[in-house]
């Protein structure tokens, strides 16, 4: 029976090993405009373990600061694209993407020619 403590007391603290409390990321997210950065931010932010969320127009880069032990990057990735917007390891359905503004609609090269303005 000690035995079987003692391995799932190491087991426990195996999984938790290597796990930032407060990890930087980032990554690319397909978007266009300020109503974009708002959804993109806003959806990451809501997320359970999501400390901090920036979206730049210009680079398209996402940094976030995450609580590893909360959720993952693939987690924040998944979630983002859940509303319109393609990560580099999710694609957001085209049914989701449809519904997004006419300027959101980054996969129409068309809509980077629009004024998305600087709000």
């Amino acid at each position: 029976m000690k035995k079987a403590i003692v391995i799932l007391l190491f087991l426990g603290v195996s999984f938790g090993y290597g796990q930032d409390k407060n990890k930087s990321v980032s990554f690319e997210v397909k978007g266009n405009c300020w109503m974009c950065k708002n959804r993109i931010e806003k959806t990451a932010i809501k997320m359970k373990g999501v400390k901090f969320a920036s979206w730049n127009t210009e680079s398209k880069i996402f940094k976030a600061i995450i609580d590893e032990r909360k959720c993952s990057v693939a987690d924040v990735q998944e979630k983002i694209a859940s509303v319109g917007h393609d990560t580099g390891a999710y694609t957001a359905t085209d049914e989701v993407y449809d519904n997004l503004p006419a300027c959101c609609q980054y996969r129409d090269p068309e809509t980077s020619k629009m004024d998305h303005g600087k709000h």
